[in-house]
């Protein structure tokens, strides 16, 4: 039986995957030692790249022939902008943040070179390169929510429970799972070719969420 584009996708991702799940602010927000001041640092970075992220979405709309797919990657800009962000913004009034303080913060460069990689690739490809260059941030983080949220007590944290819960939640599993199917569907005539550089994307992204991660815990700007 062929393996699906996404498995493939899956597995050249998996050690970077590991190295997400063991890091010290991922293992910090699951035993609630994570300091506040780096979650703080990476709530602000992480609201900023959500606007960028919307908009390689939006460059599917744009990029879109078909318009069940178009309402599909405009769905998504909603479900951004109006859904995940809103965890965010819950946060950002626990710990005081206006929306004028995040837009006077600058992203950091680790920032802006993955949002920057994104957007290029989905400038220049189809979308299912934009897909692909979407999956690895979504894909990720339903797989640390799960794995948090497995921890004993730890959706429970009067702090950081409610994230693992939001990344852990029915909801955003079945959105992840409907970008997985619709890789496999743009997918599935693709040459070994483009399926190399659809793997290419994916590793890179994953790799990009890996230094975000330790730009948080170094709080690196």
């Amino acid at each position: 039986m062929t393996r699906s584009v996404s498995c493939r996708l899956h597995d050249a991702a998996a050690s970077v995957w590991e190295t997400c799940l063991k890091h010290p602010f991922v293992c910090g927000i699951g035993d609630g030692t994570l300091p506040i001041e780096k979650f703080r640092h990476f709530m602000l970075q992480d609201y900023l790249y959500l606007f960028d992220y919307a908009r390689v979405f939006a460059l599917g709309v744009f990029k879109a022939r078909d318009p069940e797919l178009m309402r599909i990657f405009a769905a998504n800009v909603d479900t951004i902008l109006n859904g995940e962000m809103k965890i965010h913004r819950e946060y950002m009034k626990r710990l005081g943040i206006t929306e004028e303080e995040v837009f006077s913060v600058k992203p950091a460069l680790d920032n802006l070179s993955y949002t920057n990689y994104m957007l290029s690739v989905a400038n220049a490809g189809s979308p299912m390169e934009i897909i692909a260059s979407i999956l690895a941030c979504s894909w990720s983080y339903a797989e640390i929510g799960q794995a948090l949220a497995a921890i004993p007590g730890a959706a429970e944290h009067p702090f950081y429970g409610e994230w693992i819960q939001g990344y852990s939640s029915a909801e955003y599993s079945a959105t992840n799972q409907a970008l997985i199917e619709l890789m496999d569907s743009l997918a599935a005539n693709a040459t070994e070719e483009q399926i190399a550089y659809l793997t290419e994307i994916f590793v890179n992204c994953s790799r990009y969420e890996l230094g975000f991660w330790d730009m948080s815990w170094e709080m690196r700007t």
